[in-house]
């Protein structure tokens, strides 16, 4: 009955590669008839370990130690090494250290100054400047007129709403594509130095904030964390609403 049967095995296998030089690990194919040798060369490519300085160690999918690949004149199917097992590539070369592929603050940085920046041809500037887009898109004078007239009855308007807003009312703020509308009591209500225009402080009911009443270092006024907020005064309601009843023993 033996001569009735055969054994047949892959002829390439799939193993993850891993070295002592960086964290990374890949996936390989490499046929089994290939020298150790042979294997060390071409993961000299793929981990820059010297093919001259590298032991082996394979590893099952599980990572328990198998045992070392250490001759370079066998095969890499005369090892048990079967799919999904881990090949090690460990560096002898004293003058490579472990993370040196990884540390990126020592990569000279390629840095230009603005004006030689200016000066280049190839550059997205360059090129936004030639086809006159995004700063340097053309406006006639009467349709930057018209952005400029929009602008000021914007800020007019925006005026307008932040004063007639006072410190301490109650107020549901409602932001538009954020739900859900919030309620709160208003702490302030100015300029503020984190980006133009008026804003409304408000302390929440709930911690839905983003914020302690702070922003940039510069503090407006105090509440917990989350609890405070910044928004336009177009996004606040003032009125008679009352702290919800957050009431967890009912349904």
């Amino acid at each position: 009955m033996a001569g009735d049967y055969s054994v047949v095995t892959a002829s390439y296998v799939n193993v993850q590669i891993s070295n002592s030089l960086t964290s990374f690990a890949s996936e390989k194919r490499f046929p089994k008839s290939i020298t150790i040798a042979e294997l060390k060369g071409k993961f000299e490519l793929i981990t820059g370990c010297s093919a001259a300085a590298t032991d082996l160690e394979l590893y099952t999918s599980e990572g328990k130690l198998v045992g070392p690949i250490n001759n370079d004149d066998a095969l890499l199917g005369s090892y048990p090494v079967e799919d999904g097992m881990r090949i090690h590539v460990i560096n002898k070369d004293n003058n490579r250290a472990a993370g040196e592929f990884e540390d990126v603050s020592r990569v000279e940085k390629f840095e230009i100054s603005k004006d030689e920046y200016d000066k280049r041809a190839d550059s997205v500037r360059a090129f936004k400047k030639k086809m006159k887009m995004g700063q340097f898109k053309e406006v006639s004078p009467e349709e930057q007129a018209r952005i400029d007239g929009e602008k000021a009855q914007n800020a007019a308007e925006e005026e307008r709403l932040a004063k007639a807003i006072t410190v301490d009312s109650r107020c549901e703020v409602s932001v538009p594509n954020a739900p859900p509308t919030k309620r709160g009591t208003v702490r302030f209500v100015g300029m503020a130095a984190f980006k133009p225009g008026y804003w409304v402080g408000v302390q929440y009911d709930e911690p839905l904030g983003k914020n302690d009443g702070s922003v940039g270092g510069k503090r407006y006024f105090e509440c917990l964390p989350k609890y405070g907020g910044f928004v336009k005064p177009q996004y606040v309601t003032i009125g008679d609403f009352p702290e919800e009843d957050f009431d967890m023993d009912e349904m």
